[in-house]
């Protein structure tokens, strides 16, 4: 049986991030990834927003690990070339009583360490945004966009570099505890394979709480319930109006930030995310929801040209909270209290994963150096 030091599974952009980090430290990583690319799931449908950390509720990793990630990724980004623009965002507001909303974001966000929010009046909003209806906003100039397939190589490519290996088409079966670790057991190109890995990483998204079911001998009470969020997008064609992102007040308990206008790298405008609970995974864009988008978009684009809006593409989110209940924090189970060290399951990885992907991979990495020595 092959013998490596750490087993990461998911090549999302977490799990990446955290095989990098990993393999500064151990000789051996292998990388598992069910799909036939990196970065297949959650990590290439999202809106690749770099978030300033405003909405999280304090002290929770949420925003401790987005605002911390976020410097670190602008860093990352500098330093390795990858496509990146710090192009800020508003919050709108299109009635004088909504104020309380925006102050409320303010002092959230303020709480969390991000102090560099700037309150525009309708006369800014104007003259900066002109195709933007709002009498008031908060903008967010530590807020960007990032290349998340280009971070992704990146952080491939800076894995490899200390000799981690990428294998795709290969799912995990079963993982069965040993006095030295893990084996795991495989399905590699439908073939059955098998490795005894020191340490184990569950970076899987949506499939994470499955994999916790194939632990052996695992506490299965305390894996959360998964609920799947599935998102719209809808692109715009032709020259976008906007020059930063535009945001709405986000929707009640924090279940999504609003149907929001980002931009890519090229320029390409699109909108979304919607939040519509799923019962099974569904890339299919729901076309029947562009009235419900026309009608939240025109609230601070009324400008709008239903002609340009067209289905673009699906994210599904692996949210922790049911539908209606209070938002809930990332869940990073360390095996230690399962008496299984070296195991570490990452759980409701959804937004601001992305932002977070550094510092969440320097936090797993000080786990396990904690937990092994």
């Amino acid at each position: 049986m092959e013998k490596v030091d750490v087993t990461v599974i998911g090549a999302g952009v977490v799990g990446l991030a955290i095989a990098r980090s990993l393999a500064q430290h151990f000789k051996d990583v292998l990388i598992l990834e069910q799909e036939g690319r990196i970065g297949a799931g959650i990590s290439s449908r999202n809106s690749e927003v770099i978030h300033a950390g405003i909405y999280y509720a304090s002290d929770s990793l949420k925003a401790q690990l987005c605002v911390k990630g976020k410097h670190q990724l602008y860093d990352y980004c500098q330093s390795h070339r990858v496509g990146h623009k710090r192009i800020g965002k508003l919050i709108v507001a299109q009635h004088d009583n909504d104020k309380a909303a925006l102050d409320t974001l303010l002092t959230q966000a303020e709480r969390n360490g991000v102090d560099d929010l700037q309150w525009w009046e309708a006369a800014e909003i104007s003259a900066k945004e002109p195709h933007v209806k709002a009498s008031l906003a908060l903008f967010s100039p530590s807020t960007g966009i990032v290349d998340s397939h280009g971070l992704m190589e990146s952080l491939l490519a800076d894995a490899q570099q200390h000799q981690a290996q990428l294998v795709l088409h290969t799912g995990v079966t079963r993982i069965t505890p040993q006095n030295t670790g893990f084996d795991v057991d495989m399905l590699s190109a439908q073939t059955p394979y098998q490795c005894h890995s020191r340490i184990v990483i569950n970076a899987t998204g949506l499939q994470a709480q499955q994999v916790a079911h194939s632990i052996e001998g695992y506490d299965t009470s305390s894996i959360p319930l998964l609920y799947y969020a599935k998102g719209n997008y809808f692109h715009y064609s032709g020259r976008s109006p906007f020059n930063h992102l535009i945001y709405p007040l986000p929707e009640a308990k924090h279940s999504g930030l609003g149907i929001h206008a980002t931009l890519d790298l090229a320029g390409q405008l699109r909108f979304g995310p919607d939040v519509r609970y799923i019962d099974d995974i569904d890339y299919q864009v729901d076309a029947y929801r562009l009235d419900a988008f026309q009608q939240a978009i025109q609230t601070y684009f009324p400008g709008l040209d239903p002609a340009k809006l067209a289905p673009d593409y699906v994210g599904i989110r692996p949210k922790l909270q049911a539908p209606g209940a209070a938002s809930e924090d990332f869940c990073l189970h360390s095996a230690v209290q399962h008496q299984l060290p070296g195991l570490i399951n990452l759980f409701g990885i959804e937004s601001p994963g992305l932002t977070s992907c550094l510092a969440l991979a320097e936090m797993v990495t000080k786990t396990v150096l904690d937990e092994i020595q």
